[in-house]
């Protein structure tokens, strides 16, 4: 496919940043700080990801029940980011995106089966690499067994990157809404030990042991820990879960709700076997994810304190994000795979106190592949031109200079009739579900997220918003260089898919 002209970051940033793009800012505090930080050796880079956290289930994000002082303390040193959301609401999508510095339908990253194009991709690591870096992967990325993307891998033998991957698929039939049995787990939610602790309890150590022994002489290094907590299996043990007991309250949905949500949604409550959850393993599970919650947060906090008093403190830059979020009954759903905020949207902070003060917000839309934009250029990287996304270190450097305020979602995943992308921009998110086939329409939604936070008032379908839609529709295609009925389309055809019923 063609790929239109990525977007300029002076385009959205304006005249306030001519000549400092890529230059020293000419604020004092600013210019000080960078130069006593960055001195003649770019800074480490230590990207903590999680798997499956909402940001909404963190103190400091609002959440007043769950504990989590390590990522509270992170965000006191460093700037959080309140609208970041993944580039899909999946795994391996968000994941190879990252890597690949790309939109999932340009690389083709439709699913958990899929893999980039080749195990040599430029990739994230390897453009880190070209910038001296040394990238370490220690922990999950989701990658095939035969695959590494240049990461240096310190657990080789770690089970969550050596699946298999055969990039099929299936679409659900559209008109099939027949729920099948409650998934089985629901069954599996209880307290004790799991194979999410056991995967992350290596990760943890592997880091902490990498850190200790990097010297100040020793060559900057691009490392990614990836953890699977807070990831089902909703197994946490007894003292994680007891401060949740009877804490957490119920998903709020109004009468009728359920049947007017659109019919990717319905199907993907009805193929997953979301329908019928008793109220009690509803209740418990979210509070067993509030225990999973504060539990890697005290596996964050371990890793934080070695560095803390390591060779390597003053100049590494701390990261700490989530591949995608959990629905945890909201809307009738669990999960992800949907463009709510509960599973778009997605923590990020980014500490550097050497270069800028801690607790800090940026309350505009960003997502995942300005992350890695911004990674890229704390490490003097150049980015291929055909890449996505835009560097955020300027905005963080200064919250005045304007920023783009836009950010894309897409998933053409499994358990659904049809894909779909998100476009979040200012108050607003639009959502454009593609027509499964002939027989059926375009389905759109369209929020305001300040007034209606939890989306529960689609506007869409209410006079006096088809203007504001048609034009977020535009900048989303627009940004993406493709139709989304086109990018349905091409997914169908290179993952042969036809109709799954069964």
């Amino acid at each position: 496919m063609s790929k239109s002209k990525p977007i300029s970051r002076r385009r959205f940033l304006g005249n306030t940043l001519a000549g400092t793009v890529g230059a020293t800012m000419t604020t004092p505090l600013v210019r000080a700080t960078q130069g006593k930080a960055l001195g003649d050796k770019p800074p480490n880079i230590l990207w903590i990801m999680s798997d499956e956290h909402d940001p909404a289930i963190t103190s400091c994000y609002g959440n007043r029940i769950v504990r989590t002082p390590n990522i509270d303390e992170l965000a006191q040193s460093g700037v959080t980011f309140d609208r970041t959301y993944c580039n899909s609401p999946h795994c391996a999508p968000s994941r190879l995106s990252m890597t690949a510095g790309k939109y999932i339908h340009r690389v083709g990253a439709w699913s958990n089966g899929s893999w980039l194009p080749s195990d040599d991709v430029v990739s994230l690591p390897r453009v880190m690499r070209s910038a001296g870096y040394d990238p370490i992967l220690c922990g999950k990325m989701h990658f095939d067994r035969t695959r590494r993307y240049g990461y240096r891998e310190l657990i080789p033998d770690l089970w969550s990157n050596n699946y298999i991957k055969k990039g099929s698929g299936k679409r659900r039939k559209p008109d099939d809404l027949r729920p099948r049995r409650v998934s089985n787990r629901f069954k599996e939610i209880r307290t004790g030990d799991s194979i999410v602790f056991q995967h992350d309890r290596q990760v943890t150590a592997a880091a902490k042991r990498f850190i200790r022994n990097r010297d100040q002489d020793d060559k900057p290094f691009f490392m990614a820990v990836g953890y699977l907590a807070p990831h089902f299996p909703l197994i946490v043990p007894h003292a994680f879960w007891k401060p949740y007991e009877d804490k957490v309250a119920m998903p709020h949905i109004p009468d009728g709700y359920l049947e007017s949500m659109p019919l990717n949604y319905r199907v993907l409550r009805s193929r997953m076997g979301l329908v019928g959850i008793d109220d009690d393993a509803v209740r418990f599970g979210r509070e067993v994810y509030y225990g999973m919650t504060q539990w890697l947060d005290t596996e964050i906090g371990k890793v934080l304190e070695v560095l803390r008093h390591s060779k390597v403190a003053d100049n590494t830059v701390i990261v700490y994000t989530s591949d995608h979020g959990e629905s945890l009954g909201e809307h009738g759903l669990w999960w992800k795979k949907t463009m709510h905020e509960q599973s778009a949207r997605v923590p990020l902070i980014v500490s550097w106190p050497a270069r800028w003060p801690g607790g800090q917000r940026r309350t505009q839309a960003c997502s995942l592949l300005d992350l890695v934009q911004t990674m890229l250029e704390l490490g003097g990287a150049s980015p291929p031109d055909d890449w996505d996304g835009d560097s955020m270190a300027p905005w963080m450097d200064d919250a005045n200079i304007g920023w783009k305020d836009f950010a894309v979602s897409q998933y053409y995943g499994g358990h659904i009739a049809s894909g779909y992308a998100m476009a979040r921009q200012g108050k607003y998110k639009y959502v454009y579900h593609s027509p499964p086939d002939k027989r059926y329409s375009a389905e759109r939604e369209f929020y305001n997220i300040e007034s209606d936070p939890m989306e529960l008032m689609n506007l869409a379908k209410q006079p006096g918003y088809d203007d504001h839609m048609h034009s977020m529709h535009g900048a989303l295609v627009k940004e993406l260089g493709e139709d989304p009925d086109d990018t349905e389309q091409r997914c169908r055809a290179e993952r042969k898919m036809g109709y799954l019923s069964s």
